[in-house]
């Protein structure tokens, strides 16, 4: 994917509207940080924009993190991760446990908004990265299949 000027202004805008301290985009080796302005005054009428960093990811780590762990299971938005359906109720994997691709395996709420989280291979959870109840951010690994 090339990070073209247009698409790079269009998460900058989203930043901004949904009023994201960060978003971050990967693609392979390539990575795209947008982060709104810190603790910086603004005065009234001057609009924050934000902070626009391209930065290639440690790759080597990637790489070994996939192989030795299994596949990640990532939070595909910011939320709270649920490892059950309700509290006190059985969580949907834990591990060990065998998963089938399309299989919940957690929820993400976001926004009042419970997301149920799929499994998008076959195999044995191998490791869960995430407490429940925890904040979770886009991207961050919850889970691991191996």
């Amino acid at each position: 994917m090339n990070f073209e000027i247009e698409y790079i202004e269009k998460l900058a805008d989203l930043a901004d509207k949904k009023q994201l301290s960060e978003i971050t985009v990967e693609d392979g080796d390539k990575a795209i940080i947008i982060k709104r302005g810190g603790a910086a005054s603004v005065a009234p009428g001057v609009v924050q924009t934000p902070v626009i960093s391209a930065v290639s990811p440690p790759q080597a780590d990637i790489q070994t993190e996939k192989s030795s762990k299994g596949t990640a299971i990532t939070s595909p938005m910011v939320g709270a991760f649920y490892a059950a359906p309700s509290p006190g109720a059985k969580p949907f994997v834990k591990v060990g446990d065998t998963v089938a691709a399309g299989q919940v395996v957690c929820i993400v709420e976001a926004m009042k908004l419970m997301n149920e989280i799929e499994s998008e291979v076959s195999g044995r959870i191998t490791q869960i990265c995430v407490e429940d109840g925890q904040s979770v951010e886009y991207g961050q690994v919850l889970m691991y299949v191996e």
